[in-house]
């Protein structure tokens, strides 16, 4: 058999034919299902982890540090931990009567031999069919698969799969067995494992994975029996407690028994199954941890919110309900292919980032509650992230700012120890907002754990402000702004007033020693540090949060203005004053005509593209390639995302030549593009971000390659087209950057001053596309762009009228009304 996307792909299905193991790990990280609170990979349930399959439970926040020893280094990381998995469930038909004893009975775990043979697996037993089908409509997993074991006894199996979106501490998997050609007796085993471990990427594997410790199992007796086990983290000392309810829905049971071993909780059933008739086992699962709000006892609010839940057909319907809500709100229409990609990323942008996240301690981990890749850490993705979540939950992009504002007395403390003021926020965070970026990283090419310098991307706090101030454009929410976000922004500036040092020969400000957003260069060639001087996108994303720092400043009303500078030691009038020197006074490098990467990137030699492309064929991760050749990227104008062209992504045409204009530089149309062409010519594309952002700049330039970018961004998780990497863990950034694309890349949304702004451009390939949003208080304004047409309706309310402007004119529209614009050539 072979796995592919089914051609019975709808709008709102997903579906995989067919058993390859190569398959396997990509399936489970886009079959994930979450809440928001926590997801669960769409491994398969009768299978434990090993070399082909990965089950992986993680929820948000929740992270553990060890210590590993890694070629003579004492190295500590800290990991999004792997929670026992509560998905297993596995089944065989019996030869004879088995001894499972009363309901009391409990003894160790067998080892799957007779009476009834291996337990059914599609590894080791013949299978002669399988399909996945995901639900996005619903949040469902379908499984429909048949066996024949060795006695040619033939099973087929139906199972449907969610993490409940209403009850964000629920799970449920129903499975439904029909015997087909005999009637005899069906064994069910359902168990909760707590021996999981973190061990779902390669690379990492020299390091200890395993975070729980203090493992218990039992069942609590009653009416209706709970299986239960509860452990904790080792080091961060956060407990979890898991609770399983395993009921027979249809079918007759003819014994159970309990099994339980030290680290999992083991329950059999034996069923009565005539040929043709299905019985159904339903297992209604529920987490909780010991960092869940008002919760004392995890292990008892688990065990009593599964005795409390409903049955499974009332779960389904209720996770329908929910998941129907969500996509009312997150409306998004585009037809075909592409609009079929677009529903798969938005599905799984909000199975990670769901309104229950709004009340988490969590921020946006890169590669969702997919897997392990990154550690789980949280990078700077809420840049791409946020601007979607922004029109349309916004409580929820509030809530991932006040993960930024709770570790901002973090980051102040981080800069003061490196000599800085302000606050100086980590490359990658987890629990507590320390730097949580390794010392060393592996190159699986050659094998060698190389120095990490990543650590330089101050560049991150830059991202922080930008959101908070995106976020507070699109919902109107003044009290964020003057108070946490406020503060955020203050801090930040500082920072990079204080990292600014004045040159004299240049008479301009620089900032040494950082990493830009491209990461393949992280020091000069030769040289004995890390780090390089004057990243144009870090000096001028330091003067953006200069200005708008010292614009909000003037517009706070005085008691809050005296207050912030009461907080934060704000020092008069003489720190403005230097911050707005810095901001108009910081060093940009061009060569060649353009906009230099970085003070000296011209000076690198020319990488010989077509050799390496004929050689090796992939060239993504060129710096892998490189290295394990005994060379460096760093030598060659080469890059992993060209991040000059990130400012094209942040910023809009006027504002970026406004932004050039205000450091003493002239950015017009000619030297952008060839700034674009450039780096177009200089780029691996080994970020899954890089395909997103050029496509986006591209777009705004008119430029007809746009679509190969974009289309790029699209597939670049449902196609791996970083060679393996989702498996690992979906592309969380780059999946919401897609939406992003169509919601302002395309229409040029924006809010600024009050008023709606929009700068539409043509794709042929997008040309149709349809969304809502959320805005400054009005729920579904609903925005239609046709080729030369824009169709604006703004819902009933006593909202005030929503000021529309676009390049030519500004219109006016009332709640209740709707306008059709005719769109400039």
């Amino acid at each position: 058999m072979t796995d592919h996307v089914s051609d019975r792909v709808t709008d709102w299905t997903w579906e995989y034919e067919g058993y390859d193991v190569k398959q396997v790990r990509l399936r489970e990280s886009l079959c994930t299902l979450g809440n928001g609170y926590f997801a669960t990979r769409g491994a398969l349930p009768e299978c434990t982890a090993d070399g082909v399959h990965y089950p992986g439970t993680y929820v948000a926040g929740c992270y553990n540090r060890l210590t590993s020893t890694v070629t003579g280094h004492r190295v500590e990381n800290e990991d999004m931990v792997n929670v026992p998995n509560w998905l297993p469930l596995r089944f065989r038909a019996l030869d004879s009567p088995p001894e499972v004893g009363g309901p009391d009975e409990t003894g160790p775990e067998d080892d799957g031999g007779e009476p009834g043979g291996p337990w059914l697996t599609p590894d080791a037993t013949t299978l002669l069919e399988h399909r996945l089908r995901l639900r996005l409509d619903r949040g469902l997993l379908e499984r429909h698969a048949r066996y024949q074991d060795r006695a040619g006894r033939r099973l087929t199996l139906r199972q449907w799969r969610a993490v409940h979106m209403a009850d964000p501490h629920l799970a449920l998997l129903r499975t439904e067995l029909t015997p087909e050609n005999f009637s005899g007796r069906i064994e069910v085993e359902s168990a909760l494992d707590g021996s999981v471990t973190n061990a779902g990427v390669p690379r990492y594997r020299e390091l200890d994975g395993r975070h729980l410790t203090a493992t218990r199992t039992g069942t609590h007796r009653g009416p209706v029996d709970a299986d239960w086990l509860e452990c904790r983290t080792s080091t961060s000392q956060v407990r979890i407690g898991v609770a399983a309810r395993t009921t027979v829905h249809t079918g007759t049971e003819s014994g159970s028994a309990t099994r339980h071993g030290p680290e999992r909780a083991v329950r059999r059933l034996v069923l009565d199954a005539e040929q043709g008739v299905p019985v159904t086992v339903d297992k209604v699962v529920a987490l909780h941890t010991s960092a869940d709000t008002a919760v004392s006892d995890p292990l008892a609010a688990a065990v009593d919110r599964v005795l409390r839940a409903p049955g499974a057909d009332t779960l389904l319907g209720t996770q329908h309900t929910a998941w129907r809500q969500l996509w009312r709100r997150a409306e998004l229409s585009v037809p075909g292919p592409a609009g079929r990609i677009l529903r798969l990323h938005l599905f799984h942008v909000l199975q990670t980032l769901s309104p229950h996240t709004a009340g988490l301690d969590a921020g946006v981990p890169a590669r969702g509650l997919h897997g392990e890749a990154y550690r789980g850490h949280i990078f700077w993705d809420e840049l791409f992230v946020l601007p979607y979540l922004n029109l349309h939950f916004p409580e929820v992009s509030r809530g991932l700012l006040d993960y930024r504002y709770r570790r901002l007395e973090r980051a102040c403390n981080d800069a003061r120890d490196a000599g800085r003021a302000g606050a100086m926020y980590p490359w990658q965070s987890g629990s507590d907002g320390r730097e949580e970026t390794q010392r060393l990283h592996l190159n699986p090419r050659s094998g060698r754990w190389l120095p990490d310098n990543s650590r330089l991307q101050h560049h991150v706090g830059s991202a922080v402000a930008y959101n908070v101030w995106q976020y507070c454009e699109a919902s109107g929410d003044a009290e964020f702004l003057h108070t946490r976000g406020a503060e955020m922004l203050l801090n930040i500036a500082r920072f990079w007033a204080d990292s600014a040092v004045w040159d004299a020969d240049l008479g301009r400000y620089r900032i040494r020693g950082v990493v830009g957003p491209d990461e393949y260069h992280d020091a000069y060639p030769d040289a004995p540090e890390a780090g390089l001087d004057d990243n144009a996108y870090t000096n001028v994303t330091a003067a953006w949060v200069l200005s708008r720092t010292l614009e909000l400043l003037a517009a706070l009303p005085e008691p809050r203005r005296r207050e912030l500078a009461e907080r934060t030691g704000l020092n008069g009038d003489g720190e403005l004053d230097l911050w707005q020197d810095v901001s108009r006074k910081l060093y940009v490098p061009f060569h060649a005509g353009v906009i230099s990467q970085f003070d000296g990137y011209g000076d690198l030699a020319e990488l010989d593209w077509s050799g390496y492309e004929k050689e090796y064929g992939n060239i993504r991760r060129l710096d892998r390639i490189l290295e394990a050749e005994g060379d460096t990227v760093n030598r060659y104008q080469a890059s992993k995302q060209a991040d000059v062209l990130m400012l094209g992504y942040l910023f809009p045409p006027a504002e970026l030549a406004a932004l050039f204009q205000q450091l003493g530089y002239r950015l017009d149309d000619t030297l952008w593009h060839r700034t674009v062409d450039y780096y177009l010519r200089r780029t691996s594309h080994g970020s899954t971000l890089s395909g997103l952002v050029h496509g986006w700049v591209l777009a705004r330039v008119r430029r007809a390659d746009a679509w190969r970018f974009c289309q790029e961004a699209l597939e670049g998780d449902i196609a791996d087209l970083q060679g393996g990497t989702t498996g690992e863990g979906i592309h969380l950034g780059a999946m919401a950057g897609t939406l992003d694309l169509v919601q302002r890349g395309l229409t040029g949304l924006a809010s600024s001053g009050g008023a709606l702004c929009l700068d539409p451009v043509p794709m042929p390939e997008l040309a149709e596309y349809a969304f809502n949003i959320r805005y400054q208080g009005h729920w579904g304004v609903r925005l239609r762009v046709r080729p030369g047409l824009l169709h604006l309706a703004v819902p009933d309310s006593d909202r005030s009228p929503i000021d529309v402007q676009l390049p030519d004119r500004t219109v006016s529209v009332a709640p209740g009304e709707s306008c059709e614009l005719i769109l400039p050539d």
